[in-house]
């Protein structure tokens, strides 16, 4: 059964994400070992100029990442925030690294869910 508190959403790109329902408990299982608490977590995918902007807009930073996030927990145990990732940014890296498009997504979800 999938975990209600990990979502997924797109903004301004149109990406379909592959094995949500296990995605979704490799990530819970994360959580439970690194010894935290889901509150909630939203990944939202979007493009390099979406991105772009929220990187400007709340960090102040003029570059292209592939993943922002925000972590609106009120304590280091709970894990409650939003985490944008670029698809366009992922394609790249997967390419400069060659590695898989979903390997290195799934590094990026993680490493997301960690930070």
């Amino acid at each position: 059964m999938p975990t209600p508190n990990i979502h997924f959403f797109e903004e301004d790109i149109h990406y379909i994400l592959k094995h949500k329902t296990k995605l979704r408990q490799w990530i819970l299982n994360t959580i439970i070992e690194e010894k935290k608490l889901l509150t909630e977590l939203n990944f939202i995918f979007c493009s390099d100029n979406y991105l772009l902007n929220v990187n400007q807009t709340y960090l102040n930073h003029n570059t292209f990442t592939d993943i922002i996030t925000f972590d609106n927990s009120e304590n280091h145990t709970q894990l409650l925030g939003d985490i944008f990732i670029s698809i366009e940014r992922v394609r790249e890296n997967a390419k400069i690294y060659q590695v898989a498009f979903f390997d290195e997504l799934c590094r990026v979800l993680i490493h997301g869910t960690l930070h």
